[in-house]
């Protein structure tokens, strides 16, 4: 899994020499120059009388930048993914100029175009923020504000599993301002710990009114890692509170916490009340015994009047043991009130500037600042916070590399272009990307379409909004009878990128769900128009149905049928009020039906449809359980009968993305056949697919299943209760939907026969009344076929 993790990163070496080759630290971590990502800025070394106290590598070279007010770097990105980037700034008189003023240095950094926080570099110093990908490029720019030269040593770009940080969205990103590991006093946790080498800082202070326990029992958890979540402070008696406190000099920002718990010895019932300043949330238990949980703050962004700031966890009357903590998190808000260039705009023209190797000014946003903004590129004004670019012209200066110009008559055809609408700006450009692509892949066939810009699908008008939702042949919704059905939207149930999901009930008592989304905000777009073309156009009793829309004023919706009972992966967690395990049979029949709508998909539509997005969360589960798969956003369908596959930026969660298309960008009803073989193994074992510190679940069930015991592998929440051939059978049917390369995968009609099959053997099972044991595999019993 870590190597997994590795191809989901960049990290950046910053004012490394060109011709020096990536290296790996001593923590197993790839290092590479920063010339790919940056077009400006000065190569030193720190000073010799500093390089002997640095012990990071990359720490020892820093890129400056003496001119111009913004430079920028440009890091890949997946749109809709959830990242962590850090960076990291030692001066280290790396000029020569070592003065009084140096401890004065300052700048700043923005994340995209919004201000992201001030760099104070008297010390070694390391910024982190948390962010959703809002393009195939995220710009990061160090911004000078007259007190000193920006530079940086290193920038870390990782991307991270889709079920952390839930109520992190496209509308606001996280500055991080602690972690901490409250339970240890001892040394930093990180990577290979921690899979996303988040930096987990012991705890530095002591007090008589708390101790420390821990335990050697594995907890099961991938949010933090598991030495973190082995380790607690809790109050030394019931009647002693736990605070944790710190104060905002500033006074001007808004924090949000996230805390952390496991309780490794709820013998007795422990209970607290968690207060942030006067906030108070409801009251907590841990879960079960071993099973981590994370709380938010109630009201998310909170500021205080003072600046000061006191978590306080406080035992109720009822409870017998003292309140408790494992970790803590706290970040303050990144808003995003400055317009950006639309991503598809801003994804096609990055495209050209890698292409003819454009360095003159083209850094950040193509159109915000709009002063000075890049040479020759004009934009639209801001609409809905998204500007368009609205024509591309040579301004009869050089805009190519020195080394790699290009002929004037040449650049006429392909850069050279000036027009006055948006509309044809935008087609000048998809047909430089369409060239730039047939460059880049001149042995695919022409039967292959090219990488798709996505430019010529998405509704960007209110008026292309309509003609679009016009074709949606079903029920129209007012906002107001989503206001009455909803009860003023009293009921929240789910959150997205696309925005909030709501409860309600139609007027014959049907109960739906509402997705909604603000037209103000341009994030989550073409998710939501993907999803109204998808819905629309399928019908099988295993893909959730569209009930209606709303067009109307500042919003769009749309209202699905309610799944009372909510996903697989809640009933595998044991999440909100899912306290019973699925039996091995209910767990079959939920695969078999899932399996069945994801058949539909790839061959009962006039065309393939691949969902991209398949994993336990997106598989709900109705009142009787009856399993269907859910949320299209990311849905692709090809275009023609002899398409072989689609070209894309890759899109999916971490731990179920297929790694052949991650790598190659070729989509096929493949990808999402592997991502069912990782649900499959989620079934059969309950675990998730990482782990901290551990293999990916492939790897995992791969390793047990060598020993021949399918015990070692089947949830131990089943305590036993299973068919030993059926869950054999299982195994076997999801490693070969992993398979490492496409083409040696079953199909999902294969994948249905299959699980049909492991079906009909645990019902024979138990209608026989028996109950094998999960022992070594016997010559009679199924087992997996050699591979």
């Amino acid at each position: 899994m870590a190597l997994l993790l590795l191809f989901a990163a960049t990290i950046i070496d910053c004012g490394l020499d060109g011709n020096t080759s990536s290296y790996q630290d001593s923590h197993g971590i790839f290092y590479e120059p920063d010339g790919a990502y940056v077009d400006a800025g000065e190569n030193h070394r720190l000073s010799a009388d500093y390089e002997s106290i640095i012990h990071r590598r990359a720490d020892q070279t820093v890129r400056s930048f003496p001119t111009g007010e913004r430079n920028c770097y440009a890091l890949p990105t997946v749109l809709g993914a959830k990242y962590l980037v850090r960076m990291t700034f030692f001066y280290g008189n790396y000029d020569g100029k070592e003065t009084w003023s140096w401890p004065t240095l300052h700048f700043d950094l923005y994340l995209g175009v919004d201000r992201w926080t001030t760099v104070h570099a008297d010390s070694t110093k390391t910024y982190e923020a948390l962010f959703v990908a809002w393009a195939s490029w995220t710009p990061v720019c160090l911004v000078n504000t007259g007190s000193g030269t920006p530079f940086v040593n290193a920038v870390e770009l990782r991307m991270l599993g889709s079920d952390l940080y839930p109520d992190l969205t496209a509308n606001e990103s996280m500055n991080f301002v602690e972690r901490v590991n409250m339970g240890s006093n001892n040394s930093l946790i990180q990577y290979h710990d921690d899979l996303y080498d988040r930096y987990w800082w012991p705890m530095s202070r002591s007090y008589p009114m708390w101790k420390n326990i821990s335990t050697v029992s594995t907890i099961s958890n991938y949010i933090i890692p598991l030495p973190v979540i082995q380790t607690a402070i809790e109050a030394v008696s019931k009647n002693t509170t736990l605070e944790y406190n710190w104060r905002d000099n500033e006074g001007s920002h808004y924090y949000k916490t996230y805390m952390y718990f496991a309780d490794f010895q709820n013998s007795q019932l422990r209970q607290f009340n968690i207060s942030f300043n006067t906030l108070t949330n409801d009251q907590y238990s841990p879960l079960m015994f071993l099973s981590p949980s994370v709380v938010v703050n109630k009201h998310e962004w909170y500021k205080s009047d003072d600046g000061t700031y006191t978590i306080t966890l406080k035992a109720t009357a009822e409870s017998i043991l003292p309140p408790m903590i494992n970790a803590l998190e706290v970040y303050t808000r990144i808003s995003h009130t400055n317009p950006k260039t639309l991503p598809t705009d801003f994804d096609t023209i990055m495209a050209i500037k890698f292409e003819y190797g454009i360095k003159k000014d083209w850094t950040g946003d193509p159109c915000f600042p709009v002063e000075p903004g890049w040479d020759g590129v004009k934009c639209s004004n801001a609409i809905d916070n998204t500007m368009r670019i609205i024509s591309l012209f040579d301004s009869n200066e050089d805009m190519c590399h020195p080394h790699q110009r290009i002929k004037k008559a040449k650049r006429a055809v392909t850069i050279a272009i000036s027009v006055v609408i948006p509309v044809m700006a935008i087609g000048a450009l998809v047909l430089a990307y369409f060239i730039w692509r047939q460059k880049k892949n001149p042995k695919v066939s022409s039967t292959y379409p090219p990488r798709e810009p996505n430019l010529e699908i998405t509704p960007t008008s209110r008026n292309d909004i309509g003609d679009a939702l016009q074709k949606v042949e079903n029920r129209r919704f007012t906002y107001k009878e989503l206001e009455k059905l909803t009860n003023k939207f009293e009921k929240l149930i789910g959150q997205g990128g696309f925005g909030l999901v709501y409860y309600g009930r139609l007027e014959d008592g049907t109960e739906v769900a509402i997705k909604m989304r603000s037209e103000s905000s341009s994030h989550g777009l073409d998710q939501f128009f993907a999803e109204v073309q998808s819905l629309t156009k399928v019908h099988h009793r295993n893909l959730v149905s569209l009930v209606g829309y709303c067009r109307e004023k500042d919003h769009l919706s749309l209202v699905y049928e309610y799944m009372a009972r909510g996903s697989l992966y809640d009933h595998l967690r044991g999440n909100k009020d899912v306290h019973e395990t699925l039996n091995w049979r209910t767990r079959l029949r939920v695969a078999v039906e899932a399996a069945q709508g994801l058949d539909y998909l790839h061959k009962g539509c006039s065309l393939p449809i691949i969902h991209r997005d398949v994993k336990t969360q997106n598989i709900l589960l109705g009142q009787n359980l009856q399993a269907k798969i859910a949320d299209f956003g990311l849905c692709k369908t090809y275009l023609s009968e002899t398409q072989t596959h689609i070209s894309i930026t890759p899109a999916g969660s971490v731990g179920y993305m297929d790694p052949e298309y991650y790598h190659t960008g070729r989509l096929t009803e493949n990808s999402d056949i592997y991502s069912f073989g990782v649900v499959l193994l989620e079934i059969v074992t309950g675990e998730f697919p990482i782990l901290a510190g551990q293999d990916h679940i492939i790897q995992r069930v791969k390793k047990n299943i060598a020993t021949g015991n399918i015990s070692l592998v089947a949830d131990v929440r089943l305590g036993g209760a299973y068919d030993v051939s059926s869950m054999w059978k299982v195994v076997d049917t999801a490693l070969s939907c992993t398979a490492d390369i496409g083409a040696q995968r079953l199909t999902m009609a294969a994948v249905v026969v299959q699980l049909k099959e492991s079906l009909e053997l645990e019902e024979a099972h138990v209608d026989s009344g028996l109950r094998g044991s999960a022992s070594t595999v016997s010559d009679t019993t199924f087992s997996p076929s050699a591979r």
